[in-house]
């Protein structure tokens, strides 16, 4: 999408235009992006002239009218010299290391500044929020959740918060699955301060992104904006718990307007914290997530080699007497035709049929072409 400038790592000049334009009213990442586009790089935004720039489509004298004012560019220096104090990781919207989910969302940040140890290549990346004040319910299902999908070792993303921000983020520690926190503030603090003692163990085991400044404070609009970059980075986002109005339904809006698969965990009719999902679910925004398994079949995560496929079978551990037995007599005599099952099991068609297709929805079979059936 922008293609004239695509920096190994930025040079800290960039750097410092970067900021610069970052920091002017009015110029937000759209706008931003489209500068650079235009001009190729961002200290050649400040090279150029005021006429040449009015002349991009959708730009006007009340967009640029701060670009040259020496206020912002002080601001700037002073923000990059924290940068460089506190040996703080930066990446620019089109390095390589920048999401890449993210890169594809027209309002993602032209600069993330983050601190751990975040390892983004080829990985599966999922976003989970919800409620700050996670039922019991809740909480034992991101537990189960995140034990279900160890094996498949995706990336957790959410923001940190109370609730099942929190709750989330532990479980992929516990099991090893590497944790990002999206902050809603700069990175010089914490927020809220109880979760301070969680930051090692994160910073270990992922670590945390934020488009905000050392001097930004935690206020409600950060918020908003920081649930863009959990939606946007993330492949899909799940929603565990929510009332009837929400952050996490801001976040699942953003993820379902960036084309991402949404998923809501429903809940008993008239449940506080399940009113949200369950409405998300009943306008079609939201796919129906009950279990691991759902994830997975929804989102197409086949793999390929022996091991993987064990660790996909494991998912599903809730095969019925029918069920084992149809699974057990496929993975002893591999492709079988649905006669075949049906004689060999002792099971009339019909009963073999309907089976078949509950096992290929929990995804432990598959048809072939020749009303062949296969374990998988």
């Amino acid at each position: 999408m922008w293609a004239k400038y695509e920096p190994k790592q930025m040079i800290d000049t960039e750097l410092l235009a970067t900021l610069r334009l970052q920091r002017i009213p009015n110029i937000g990442d759209v706008t931003a992006k489209k500068l650079i586009s235009h001009c190729g790089s961002p200290t050649t935004i400040f090279e150029d002239k005021l006429q040449n720039l009015l002349k991009i489509e959708g730009i006007g004298t009340f967009t640029l009218k701060n670009l040259f004012n020496e206020k912002y560019l002080k601001e700037a220096e002073e923000e990059f010299r924290y940068i460089k104090q506190e040996n703080i990781k930066v990446t620019y919207f089109l390095d390589a290391d920048y999401p890449n989910y993210l890169k594809h969302c027209i309002d993602g940040p032209i600069l993330l500044f983050k601190k751990g140890n975040i390892q983004l290549e080829n990985r599966k990346i999922i976003g989970v929020v919800g409620t700050r004040k996670i039922t019991s319910y809740g909480t034992a299902f991101c537990e189960k959740l995140i034990e279900d999908l160890a094996p498949l070792n995706p990336i957790i993303v959410s923001g940190f918060a109370y609730g099942v921000d929190i709750c989330i983020q532990k479980a992929a520690i516990k099991h090893g699955l590497q944790t990002i926190g999206c902050l809603a503030h700069g990175l010089n603090q914490i927020y809220p301060k109880v979760h301070a003692k969680y930051t090692s163990e994160v910073e270990q085991n992922g670590g945390f992104f934020t488009e905000f400044w050392s001097n930004s404070s935690p206020e409600r609009e950060n918020f908003l904006k920081r649930n863009r970059i959990v939606a946007g980075m993330s492949e899909a986002t799940i929603v565990v718990e929510s009332a009837e109005k929400g952050g996490s339904l801001v976040t699942a809006d953003i993820a379902h307007s960036y084309n991402r698969d949404v998923f809501a965990v429903p809940g008993r009719a008239g449940d506080k914290y399940s009113a949200g999902c369950n409405t998300l679910i009943k306008q079609q925004k939201a796919q129906m997530l009950t279990s691991a398994a759902d994830l997975v079949y929804a989102l197409g995560w086949q793999l390929d080699d022996k091991k993987n496929k064990t660790i996909q079978r494991q998912l599903f551990i809730d095969l019925d007497e029918s069920e084992q037995k149809i699974h057990n007599y496929l993975q002893s005599n591999g492709k079988q035709l649905l006669d075949s099952i049906a004689l060999d099991c002792q099971m009339p068609i019909f009963k073999v049929s309907s089976t078949l297709l509950n096992m290929e929805m929990k995804g432990v079979i598959r048809p072939l072409p020749g009303k062949l059936f296969e374990a998988l």
